[in-house]
């Protein structure tokens, strides 16, 4: 039976070089808007279902009725879709 190779180790193993890390520099992104308009879109939301419940429905269009709710939602749900554009 023939005897196997037996495996050399190198004695001098030098890691690979580490990378340089990148600093990420927040201040030149172009997104600086996303962060602004998303709590914009909350609030804007969040005060029109307060005002529509505080007046009872007269406000903020008192034509709309119950659906000024949903109006309410749809800006806090144009809120969660900005916050998707947030790096």
């Amino acid at each position: 039976m023939p005897k196997s190779r037996i495996r050399k180790k190198k004695d001098d193993y030098t890691p690979p070089a580490a990378q340089q890390s990148t600093k990420l520099d927040f201040s030149s992104s172009g997104r600086r808007w996303v962060a602004p308009l998303m709590l914009a879109m909350f609030a804007i939301g969040l005060a029109w279902i307060v005002v529509f419940y505080m007046t009872e429905g007269s406000l903020p269009v008192d034509a709309l009725g119950n659906w000024n709710i949903v109006v309410g939602f749809g800006f806090i749900a144009v809120g969660f879709v900005v916050s998707t554009q947030w790096k």
